[in-house]
């Protein structure tokens, strides 16, 4: 696998870490407030290949605390605070950069949240990736997000087949599992909040959605919420159930097009199948 720039080497440093405490707190705009205050008499700007700012970095030359603006936008206070360090402005496209920065905290969450107890079947993936080869052939489709991507199986297998995952969930525990044993990819993974999710993930032409629920009716409108939201971002859309009546419950919220079918291969976690097409 190709070596992954990280934050610290982008803004050329030996000693990052950003203000942001998480992820999901990388939309909050206080952040950009509070780094425009903090003291340090260096600056490194970062623009993105459309020469738009997407981090500014204060230090005093061996600490560094940056702040990222690729998921909020960025203040007047930001260029004011540069200005005041005449300092350095490094480039670098907005995708590599936002790959770095996922990077960055899925290493925090592996080196500080004690993974969960293993919870892959070994024959799980196995039978993803028949399920996948199945609707959507054996050619490679880009991105592909990993909604509710848990320890990563999902995820496991569309990097087998050539996909490029973009997966997240909210549990740091399972996301923890997945880094550890490499299902997941720090540069691909994102712990947010999955009813949320437009405010982080980027638009994709296909999506999974493995193994949605238990579906009750105390939490019915919360996976309805999730599974709208993840609709929104995706043309081609995957998700699984366990049983027909979530899956009933599934189609009727789509808002396209789709269709419903049994996968008896799983019995267990996908046994139930919702195939989705954006225009269909």
């Amino acid at each position: 696998m190709a070596h992954i720039a990280t934050a610290a080497e982008i803004l050329g440093t030996a000693n990052l870490r950003f203000i942001e405490p998480s992820f999901a707190s990388l939309t909050e705009m206080r952040f950009t407030e509070a780094l425009t205050e903090l003291p340090g008499d260096q600056g490194r700007l970062l623009i993105d290949e459309e020469e738009t700012p997407v981090a500014l970095a204060l230090g005093d030359g061996e600490t560094w605390i940056a702040g990222t603006f690729h998921l909020r936008k960025p203040s007047i206070n930001v260029l004011d605070r540069f200005e005041e360090t005449l300092g350095e402005i490094y480039q670098e496209d907005r995708a590599t950069w936002a790959a770095s920065v996922r990077e960055y905290f899925s290493r925090e969450i592996l080196s500080t949240v004690a993974p969960a107890i293993e919870d892959m079947n070994s024959s799980r993936p196995g039978m993803v990736e028949g399920l996948v080869r199945r609707v959507w052939g054996d050619l490679p489709g880009g991105v592909c997000l990993d909604c509710g991507c848990g320890s990563g199986v999902g995820s496991h297998v569309l990097r087998r087949l050539r996909y490029s995952p973009l997966s997240y969930d909210n549990d740091a525990s399972l996301l923890s599992l997945g880094l550890a044993t490499g299902r997941l990819a720090p540069e691909e993974t994102m712990c947010i909040d999955a009813t949320r999710a437009d405010q982080y993930v980027p638009h994709a032409p296909y999506g999974i959605g493995l193994m949605f629920g238990e579906i009750n009716q105390f939490n019915q409108k919360l996976w309805e919420t999730i599974t709208r939201s993840f609709l929104s971002l995706t043309d081609n859309a995957l998700i699984t159930v366990g049983t027909e009546p979530e899956v009933r419950l599934v189609a009727g919220w789509v808002g396209r097009g789709c269709e419903i079918f049994e996968n008896p291969a799983d019995p267990l976690y996908d046994r139930w199948v919702c195939l989705t097409e954006k225009g269909a």
